[in-house]
């Protein structure tokens, strides 16, 4: 198992890192140039601009049993289909059964703001959603650990 994260724009990799260090869990976060990230403990991947080039180097590198860690509804689906874990900064864990309503609504609102109707975007970040975070990101590493027999 190890750790995979969308890390561009990921507001939880301090908890992330420190999770994994405590678990010594691989961990691998992937970003552009555009976001240069240091870490003491993870490897950092810098892809190109091209546009999903984080998504790709995600996916190429997922196998079953690991856990990505993004923001976006189709990277998840992805991962999610290769038998990993995949969840939200936010603390929501991807399923086979949320995923299809979240693209659906990913695709309603494209749609409407295409038409020029206003989307609100997501409630500004609070600590509470950096605790269910990490309660459920703890979760997953439990579930990976039991997985392998550890």
């Amino acid at each position: 198992m190890k750790i995979l994260v969308d890390a561009d724009a990921c507001p939880v990799k301090t908890i992330i890192e420190k999770k994994a260090r405590e678990s010594g869990v691989e961990l691998i976060m992937v970003c552009n140039p555009n976001h240069a990230i240091e870490s003491s403990y993870a490897q950092v991947i810098m892809v190109d601009y091209a546009p999903e080039a984080v998504d790709i180097a995600i996916t190429n590198r997922t196998q079953g049993g690991d856990i990505v860690v993004t923001q976006d509804y189709g990277l998840a689906s992805l991962v999610l289909a290769k038998k990993a874990q995949a969840i939200h900064p936010d603390g929501r864990i991807y399923n086979s059964v949320n995923i299809e309503t979240l693209l659906a609504q990913r695709y309603l609102n494209a749609r409407a703001r295409r038409g020029g109707m206003r989307i609100s975007g997501p409630a500004k970040r609070n600590s509470a959603l950096d605790q269910l975070f990490e309660k459920n990101f703890e979760k997953l590493l439990q579930t990976g650990s039991d997985a392998k027999g550890d």
